[in-house]
């Protein structure tokens, strides 16, 4: 009988085969090929099963064990070099003492932010004396109290005789705390988390009543004469419209997508909205305008040289064009959307024969979703958002927001609501409310979705979380009274006043911030006014489980999402008291700014491309338009990450707040402040949008990335060959 341990020289596999692939800096497990049948076949061993069960186990628990090792070393790797990284990460931001004051966007009115810092700093002052205070009184036995009703016992080791002037202090700051302090911060506190179980119970609702949706299957379906109709022939007149300005990353690929829409030629115009003000950026999307124009695309290019009313202006000048009487639909995309090809045969059948129907919303899809942290993040939020929120009211309701991209109007739904204003920063919900309030029903389409991109730095997502959240405070402030008159039900009144508009959008980042960033560190000071744990923990895991449940691959990320909502209720709290009270530039409008990814598709469609057509009839040259992209590239190179200084303060004031529930032995605020201290002292250095090259990127030249020019789209086509054919 050969010895158990032939069958590793003797068969015809030297050891169970495994593909690494190092990404720098980490390792990564790529691919792992199985063991095959032969490789569990004990080689020269006799025909009993149970040898042969034994030697195929102990090569199958090699084979896993293999796998668990390397695993294992690929997470250890990548958890030293992110914290090897954090170090130089930190000293660049202070070597560079840039802040977000220096040079900051006026989107944030000045007065409210240096108002709110100063606040911010008054709390963290005072918790850094109330922390020197509690830690004396504590080694010198002090702390030691009881309250009972309206009666403090005070308990004091030493003897009451002539006390010193800290002893005298703070055994009135306890009295002043107990009597005048405790009192009117658990009233707020308790108003908070009263805010805080409603919102909660909203959100479960609306998770139950998505899993109904789910376990019944239930979804629109377009009538089979509307889809008849388009096989036979019959298409309706549609328009489609790309608002744009200064996106010179994006807007090749959205305008090549909409051309490549399914529907004849005759019966679609393609419509791009430049705003732009940089001639370079102009010329450039004229040259693609012309360039698709002469394959036969039905587009047109027009320009607004004075920017009125932001994206909503823009898209009001453009339907105030005579030929717009001749079409029935419009659909409308943002510069940085890719929809499939076949997007209005999906979405236009859904209005046949429904004529109170006057919007279809697709859900978006993300080409950067793993790019870092920030938009693992971000995607978690918005897969909630369009799977929840809007499968459910579209569902149940027949009314939801309008993403404001990636959906298609009736324009005759658009004229009886009054059209595009330009009274807020969000005028896609602006058209929406109005649009309910005249009887149209709005129909969502989860199975549809558009490709899109994720701000992929943390001030580009600020920026866009400022205008999201205060521009519907404006809008309820001047829709409230229409909304009170209006010819709806009582349902529909009491569900967009309440939960449309206060509960959903004022009252979530109120208590958010109110609660989590203030009344809890308040308490450690002033112990007297309590959170209940299952407040500060219990509950937010929950509803953060309910979040990542659309998105099941950010379960590992469910931990950080919560720390990171937390900490983003700090911006949406401003936006949203500026937007109610019309603070500063609370109406003004900020791009977000794109970096122009694309997805494997469009790589490999970008290599299959003629480049024959290029630069035909272009007012710049080739070596002018390369020399504006060099410039460019000097310029980002330059950019610094800033340090947000309202997020360094409330990082310290937590971290000493966790320090101070040493002192009470309080474990879970502990480690609850202790976290969200660590996740504002990252997102206060800028580390939470740091971007991570993989090494199929660094591939191409540095040049090819993130721009749109033609010149850089034709470099990489030279550069990244490779990586498209494989």
């Amino acid at each position: 009988m050969a010895p158990p341990f032939d069958w590793w020289a003797k068969g015809g596999h030297k050891g169970t085969p495994v593909v690494v692939k190092m990404e720098n800096p980490n390792w990564s497990m790529v691919e792992l090929e199985a063991p095959s049948e032969d490789d569990f076949i004990i080689r020269n061993s006799p025909t009993d099963p149970r040898a042969k069960a034994r030697g195929k186990n102990a090569k199958q628990l090699t084979w896993v064990l293999l796998l668990k090792a390397h695993r294992a070393a690929g997470c250890l790797t990548s958890i030293a070099s992110t914290l090897g990284s954090l170090g130089p990460a930190f000293r660049r931001r202070v070597a560079s003492r840039r802040t977000d004051t220096e040079n900051a966007s006026s989107f944030e009115n000045r007065t409210v932010r240096i108002g709110f810092y100063t606040c911010i700093k008054l709390f963290l002052w005072l918790s850094l004396l109330l922390l020197g205070f509690e830690m004396a009184a504590y080694y010198k036995g002090w702390h030691h109290f009881v309250a009972s009703g309206h009666q403090l016992k005070y308990i004091i080791t030493t003897p009451f005789g002539v006390k010193d002037v800290f002893e005298w202090l703070y055994s009135h700051w306890v009295l002043i705390r107990v009597g005048l302090i405790a009192p009117p911060l658990q009233l707020l506190a308790n108003v908070c988390i009263v805010l805080f179980l409603t919102q909660s119970l909203d959100r479960l609702i609306l998770c139950l009543c998505c899993l109904w949706i789910r376990f019944k299957k239930i979804k629109p379906i377009p009538k089979e004469d509307a889809v008849a109709a388009l096989e036979n022939g019959f298409f309706p007149m549609v328009l489609v419209q790309i608002p744009m300005c200064n996106e010179k990353e994006v807007y090749q690929h959205s305008i090549a997508a909409m051309c490549k829409l399914e529907w004849p030629r005759s019966k679609i115009l393609i419509q791009v909205l430049d705003d732009s003000d940089d001639s370079v950026t102009q010329l450039l999307i004229k040259e693609e305008v012309l360039k698709w124009k002469h394959e036969g695309a039905n587009i047109v290019y027009q320009h607004r040289e004075i920017r009125d009313g932001y994206k909503a202006g823009n898209l009001k000048s453009a339907m105030s064009c005579k030929y717009v009487k001749d079409y029935e639909y419009v659909a409308i995309f943002d510069a940085d959307f890719q929809p499939s090809t076949d997007f209005l045969k999906r979405t236009i059948p859904h209005f046949k024969d429904n004529e109170d129907v006057g919007l279809v919303q697709a859900r978006w899809s993300f080409v950067n979703k793993e790019e870092n942290l920030l938009t693992r993040l971000q995607n978690i939020n918005l897969s909630f958002h369009f799977e929840v929120e809007q499968q459910v009211n579209g569902v149940l309701i027949n009314f939801f927001g309008f993403n404001g991209t990636a959906g298609v109007w009736r324009i005759k739904a658009l004229e009886d609501s009054g059209g595009w204003l330009e009274r807020t920063t969000v005028e896609d919900m602006d058209i929406a409310v109005r649009a309910h309030l005249q009887g149209w029903k709005f129909i969502f389409l989860n199975d549809v979705e558009c490709q899109c991109e994720l701000p992929e730095s943390y001030e580009a997502y600020r920026k866009q979380q400022h205008r999201w959240h205060s521009g519907p405070m404006q809008l309820f402030r001047l829709c409230f009274p229409d909304i009170v008159h209006a010819k709806i039900s009582v349902w529909k009144k009491f569900n967009l006043i309440f939960l449309f508009f206060l509960l959903r959008k004022l009252i979530l980042p109120f208590y958010s911030f109110t609660l989590f960033c203030i009344i809890l560190p308040m308490t450690m000071f002033i112990p007297e006014a309590e959170l209940p744990a299952w407040v500060v923990c219990y509950v937010p895991a929950t509803m953060s489980f309910l979040n990542v449940l659309p998105a099941p691959k950010s379960f590992p990320f469910i931990v950080p999402y919560l720390l990171f909502e937390n900490t983003m209720s700090v911006t949406k709290f401003n936006a949203m008291i500026s937007g109610l009270f019309q603070l500063g530039n609370a109406y003004e409008w900020v791009v977000t700014k794109k970096s122009g990814r694309s997805s494997e598709g469009d790589l490999v469609s970008l290599v299959e491309e003629d480049p024959k057509h290029q630069f035909q009839g272009s007012e710049l040259s080739l070596d002018e338009i390369e020399a504006n992209i060099l410039q460019e590239q000097k310029v980002r190179k330059k950019k610094h990450n800033r340090i947000y200084r309202k997020e360094l303060a409330l990082a310290f004031l937590l971290l000493m707040a966790s320090a101070r529930s040493l002192l009470s032995a309080q474990g879970i605020h502990f480690y609850f402040l202790l976290f969200q201290g660590i996740a504002f002292l990252l997102v206060g250095l800028d580390l939470i949008g740091e971007q991570i090259r993989k090494m199929s990127e660094r591939s191409c030249s540095p040049s090819t990335r993130g721009l749109g020019s033609d010149s850089t789209r034709y470099k990489m086509k030279l550069s990244c060959t490779d990586i498209a054919n494989t």
